[in-house]
């Protein structure tokens, strides 16, 4: 058996924050939680649904809420007539204790597993993930209801396994729904996009990140209101970015990261390799992390001033190109386990090659 802690084997939890199947608290997004509602109240539930939108942002959180209220209220008529005006099932609800213990016969997940030989999570969801539900997916309904699958996230499918789902999603028992989490929608394979419905949701505002946190308990609630809310203004909507920012020196190597993006085409290459060796230190994933959510978002705001400043349009495919660039070569880093040292200076390098053109 392994020794890690029972939430590090969870791929869709962060630390030790509640994981979205046990969060009843919901903020932001009520169109999408409507949009939800109403279609299942009024019998045009789709199949298949991709909720798509920031990392972050509530997204897992809603999909665990919906499939709680489908175990809770297993069929519309009923819903409808109780006066179902949301998602909300509360906490001593028996499907809420259900779904917060996994003690499920309905609701599947599927998510990167821990590999026992690395000690780490799998870089991607295989195509045996897929297999392993689809066999139970098509075992009798424990109660009668729904089966739901909740796929977190969509993005980390490899072809195989997205070619896997595709055919359980064509063929799929009766009273099924699939709830693809999607950071990036446009990554996954066209033929599920075009089988799905989309939902996307937007950043939350600042006031909503603060409250979402607060809401989680301790220890989180118990950081400073001031923390609380400049994580929050940096984290540009996410709560999960912002449950990052408040541990341990993550502010301040974050801040120190944004100047030497703010500072290109010209690069502080004393500072990047400072930043290397941070990098590839031992126990470094917390540090690695805040740097890619850094970059992301400095990568977001650079195309989005550009374009809000009629830049031409060399500058922003130069950009969408670094990007592309950049994200094989922070995969490839990760699946082939290569030098962190190296894709560092290559994320320099590429970025100052694009803001060089003019």
């Amino acid at each position: 058996m392994s020794k890690e802690p029972a939430g590090t084997l969870e791929s869709d939890r962060f630390d030790d924050a509640p994981h979205p199947r046990e969060t009843l608290a919901f903020f932001g997004h009520a169109r999408a939680e409507q949009e939800l509602l109403d279609a299942y109240l009024s019998n045009r539930l789709a199949q298949a649904w991709i909720i798509g939108g920031p990392e972050g942002v509530g997204k897992a959180t809603l999909a665990w809420r919906f499939a709680r209220f489908l175990l809770a209220h297993p069929d519309p008529a009923a819903a409808e007539a109780q006066g179902a005006r949301s998602l909300d099932v509360p906490a001593d609800h028996p499907a809420a204790r259900r779904v917060a213990t996994m003690a499920l016969a309905d609701i599947f997940l599927l998510r990167r597993e821990w590999n026992e030989k690395t000690k780490k999570h799998f870089t991607e969801i295989r195509v045996d993930d897929v297999r392993d539900i689809t066999r139970s997916f098509h075992q009798g309904s424990g109660t009668g209801g729904w089966r739901v699958a909740i796929i977190d996230c969509a993005d980390d499918l490899n072809r195989s396994a997205a070619n896997a789902l595709l055919k359980l999603i064509e063929e799929p028992p009766e009273r099924s729904l699939f709830l693809l989490v999607a950071h990036q929608p446009g990554r996954i394979l066209p033929t599920i996009r075009s089988r799905c419905r989309k939902l996307m949701l937007s950043a939350l505002t600042q006031e909503e990140t603060v409250a979402a946190v607060e809401a989680l308990g301790a220890p989180w609630s118990d950081a400073p209101k001031a923390d609380i809310a400049a994580a929050a203004a940096r984290a540009e909507g996410s709560v999960r970015e912002t449950l990052r920012l408040l541990g341990g020196d993550a502010m301040v190597f974050d801040t120190s990261v944004a100047r030497l993006l703010q500072r290109l085409p010209q690069v502080d290459w004393l500072g990047v390799h400072f930043l290397a060796d941070k990098l590839t230190g031992r126990d470094n994933e917390a540090a690695y992390e805040t740097f890619m959510r850094a970059l992301e978002r400095h990568l977001d705001s650079r195309v989005r001033a550009l374009s809000q400043n009629g830049a031409p349009a060399a500058r922003l495919i130069g950009y969408a190109r670094a990007w592309d660039e950049i994200r094989d070569l922070a995969r490839e880093t990760e699946v082939f386990n290569f030098d962190k040292r190296a894709m560092v200076l290559g994320i320099f390098e590429r970025l100052a090659a694009a803001e060089g053109v003019r």
